[in-house]
């Protein structure tokens, strides 16, 4: 990844004044809005089966969630510990205002600050180019997942300086 690019990933991160907010809540806590995110674009708008949506990962997984200005859930994204980054959902009327981007710049900024393993997700192929922004490379062949064409694809963390 250029430095410029590493910048507009810091940028999405550091917007002020935005729209929208990121946190990071953990499956008890942000359950609802989670899956009320997650339901309807994977479940409602895309079609995945209910039984693969809700793998079982998540009491475990890191999660964050955005939220619009009044506190309604907007998008989610979660991490295992393994590396992988998954469940990356915004909902229609927020796609392309940046809430994507931000949430895959705080899921970096953390994987470096708390040394993750070498991060990989199976990306949906309409958004390949999304994660190749942000460094991740595919690799291996499409495959089907819940009926969606998908690419495996990893990135290395730039590690956070010591304090």
């Amino acid at each position: 990844m250029t430095a410029d690019q590493q910048g507009d990933w810091r940028a999405a991160r550091d917007v002020p004044e935005r729209a929208f907010s990121i946190q990071r809540v953990s499956w008890r806590e942000g359950e609802h809005a989670l899956r009320t995110v997650r339901e309807q674009v994977f479940v409602r708008e895309q079609g995945v089966p209910v039984a693969l949506e809700w793998d079982g990962r998540d009491p475990d997984a890191l999660h964050l969630l955005a939220q619009d200005a009044e506190g309604a859930p907007i998008g989610t994204a979660r991490m295992l510990a393994d590396g992988q980054i998954g469940r990356m959902a915004v909902l229609p009327p927020w796609r392309g205002k940046g809430v994507g981007s931000a949430l895959l710049a705080e899921l970096l900024a953390i994987a470096a600050r708390q040394h993750y393993p070498p991060l990989f997700l199976n990306a949906q192929i309409q958004v390949v180019n999304f994660y190749r922004r942000a460094g991740f490379e595919p690799e291996g062949e499409v495959f089907m997942d819940a009926g969606i064409p998908h690419r495996r694809m990893r990135r290395t963390i730039d590690r956070a300086p010591a304090p």
